[in-house]
């Protein structure tokens, strides 16, 4: 035990905080249901609260911090070890738990209203299993507590995904993620497989050492990208994520969006630069085809979807894609020899898992929010929201402007970081590498502006414009502790694009144990310039953008308030049809058709007309209904066809199935025969 064990033993606090909140959240079954709930949020909050500590301590310090405990098989001990990565996404975790613990104790009330009503404890048992997984997984230091806590992050998600199952979309969902989550484990399994048997054992400090050849280096690479990528929701193994976020609960959602897919990242990042080391230029190029097509698919799906939750959940893939491509750019760097170049594609990288972290829990948590008062989830069924819940919609606005990578909010500065590092390309020597970055960059753009629009978009649609629904006409503003949770994530964003100079210093820690190197020109000019390679090269200051907005806003502000004449209000003018209506509105639908004429080959576009026309000798049309439903090419291309043939090879083997008992034991001899001969 390392003599500066207590951030260690904090991250512990931290986890049996959450294992308190469950058995809190257990007890509400038999008494007093409403204040334990609240106290299970409580022991959620401390959890958040020990797990930002412990991590931030172990990244300000550069601390390294091992522990053996003797749990389970006498010669099996579980390793931990918390260290700048770790840590990294330690505060990562925690900042969303102290989120949502917030958040929650309003929000999950709804769920025991009404004819639908749900028990809330599963709920709270589920979530604080959940937390628990992913502190745990972030600490485990050998395969086998690593895979423990995983198969628990992963089969909690699975119960809070199919929470409300009496819903027939949460049941397949909730089965999809689950096939899913266990394929990524079995292939992650191999991985750590490949690395144990070179390193002769299951801890990270033998695989570490393992001697590994450049063949059996890219298999365990590949493994670990496919395996962890599942989890991601990197194209194609995305298919779980846009059909799991929508339908768990908001709060959830912005766990599983936040947090749990940054689990993949964190896997990656783990293996590939840490356990594996040896990093291969030829892996990059491969994480950044993938990663530019994630980003791009991504936004592109999101921008036809007209469920608020679901569009989201696609934009979560794009922005995995954007992670993909830091880290692949990365590869190439430092596959390359470019060391410096390859810590700057690893810390935007980061940086956007960070950021994208808060946007997205953000978002996730105003569209809870909005649910909770309006009941609707598609977009047709809002509109006019900033009038009735004015805070939730400036809230929902900072996470739109940051996550269209807008500055001052601090989407803005990890995008222009992955920028920055592929306008280095013309620092390698490879052709193929020199070309394919640009070009990548280039779709990076395309997505960064299709990103603006969608959330134009979804901003627009749910809180500008009149209501469509007599839900969103009668709704009010959401409770305190809900706007309490989204206020932090929402100034968060503002503090992390305004200082992204101090953020990237204090990441130093974690590139030097991953690269054995950090960006030292990034604050070189203090924290009023961000000059991530030099200040001849490029330059950022944030500061100085916020104080050129506060000028303009201001002063315009000052000059219309002062200089115009009183301003006389009336009715909009109606071009002689009467007053304006909902119906006079533009739909999500009719908003994306540009787009949608656009790129009509990236999807298989269905749609329908609807038509009612009264009765009589002379019909009329009475109404129109107008529907749009874009499919995912990867189910037409990749899991119907494999579906298909798991289909037809079931029912080939179905001949065994014969119902006599001497035919089963003849095949269970046989298959005896066959595994001693194995054996032996």
């Amino acid at each position: 035990m390392n003599e500066l064990a207590p951030a260690l033993l904090l991250a512990g606090a931290g986890a049996v905080c959450s294992v308190l909140s469950g058995a809190v959240s257990a007890a509400a079954v038999q008494r007093h249901p409403d204040y334990l709930h609240r106290g299970s949020f409580f022991f959620l909050f401390l959890a958040g609260c020990a797990s930002f500590g412990s991590g931030a301590w172990a990244v300000l310090d550069n601390l390294t911090l091992t522990a053996q405990l003797q749990v389970g098989l006498p010669w099996l001990a579980w390793h931990l070890r918390l260290d700048p990565l770790s840590g990294f996404f330690m505060v990562l975790l925690g900042t969303l738990v102290i989120a949502v613990s917030l958040y929650g104790p309003s929000y999950t009330r709804e769920f025991a209203r009404g004819a639908g009503a749900q028990p809330l404890p599963p709920l709270g048992i589920f979530t604080a299993l959940f937390v628990l997984g992913m502190q745990m997984l972030l600490l485990a230091d050998d395969a086998l507590v690593f895979m423990i806590f995983w198969e628990m992050m992963s089969l909690a998600g699975y119960f809070l995904v199919v929470y409300q199952h009496q819903h027939s979309a949460n049941r397949d969902a909730a089965f999809l993620y689950l096939l899913l989550a266990h394929i990524g484990a079995l292939v992650i399994l191999l991985s750590f497989g490949v690395l144990a048997a070179f390193g002769n054992g299951l801890t990270f400090d033998q695989m570490r050492a393992a001697q590994l050849s450049p063949l059996w280096a890219s298999i365990a690479f590949a493994c670990t990208f496919i395996g962890f990528g599942t989890k991601s929701g990197m194209v194609p193994l995305h298919v779980w994520l846009p059909e799991a976020h929508p339908v768990a609960p908001s709060h959830v959602s912005a766990l599983m969006s936040g947090a749990m897919i940054k689990m993949g990242i964190y896997g990656i990042v783990r293996v590939t630069y840490d356990l594996i080391g040896d990093v291969q230029s030829e892996w990059g190029m491969a994480v950044l085809i993938i990663g530019t097509a994630s980003s791009v698919l991504g936004v592109l799906y999101a921008l036809m979807q007209h469920d608020l939750k679901r569009l989201l959940a696609y934009h979560s893939i794009e922005n995995i894609g954007i992670i993909l491509m830091g880290l692949g750019m990365s590869m190439i760097f430092l596959g390359t020899g470019h060391q410096l170049l390859g810590t700057l594609g690893l810390v935007a990288a980061l940086y956007h898992t960070l950021n994208h972290a808060l946007f997205k829990a953000l978002l996730f948590l105003g569209a809870g929010a909005v649910l909770y008062r309006t009941h609707a989830h598609d977009l047709d069924q809002m509109g006019g929201l900033i009038h009735r819940m004015p805070v939730t919609a400036f809230l929902f606005l900072v996470g739109c402007v940051a996550i269209s990578a807008l500055p001052p909010f601090n989407g803005f500065v990890s995008e222009w970081l992955t920028f920055q590092t592929a306008l280095q390309s013309p620092a390698l020597e490879n052709s193929v590498l020199r070309s394919t970055i640009p070009f990548a960059a280039a779709l990076l753009a395309l997505t960064g502006a299709l990103a603006a629009a969608c959330f134009v978009k979804a901003f627009g649609m749910a809180f500008l414009g009149k209501a469509r629904s007599r839900r969103a006409a009668r709704a009010r503003e959401a409770p305190r502790g809900m706007l309490a949770g989204m206020g932090l994530l929402a100034l968060l964003c503002f503090l992390l694009g305004v200082f992204p100079s101090t953020v990237i210093g204090l990441m130093a820690p974690i590139t030097q144990m991953l690269v054995h190197d950090a960006l030292p020109s990034a604050s070189a000019q203090g924290w009023l310039w961000l000059t991530p390679v030099s200040a001849l090269v490029a330059s950022y200051s944030a500061p100085f953008v916020v104080l050129a907005l506060v000028i303009v806003f201001g002063a315009g502000y000052l000059f219309l308030k002062r200089g115009s004449a009183p301003v006389r209000r009336s009715d909009p003018w109606d071009c002689g049809f009467g007053g304006l209506t909902p119906r006079m509105q533009y739909t999500s639908s009719a908003f994306s058709q540009p787009i949608r004429r656009v790129f009509r080959g990236v999807w298989q576009i269905e749609e329908h007309i609807d038509t009612l026309t009264s009765a009589g000798p002379l019909p009329r049309v009475t109404s129109l209904h107008y529907s749009v439903h874009a499919h995912d090419w990867s189910w037409q291309t990749c899991y119907l066809p494999i579906g298909r043939l798991v289909l037809a090879a079931a029912n080939r083997i179905g001949f065994i199935q014969t119902g006599n008992i001497h035919t089963y034991l003849k095949f269970s001899f046989v298959t005896l025969l066959v595994f001693l001969w194995i054996v032996s």
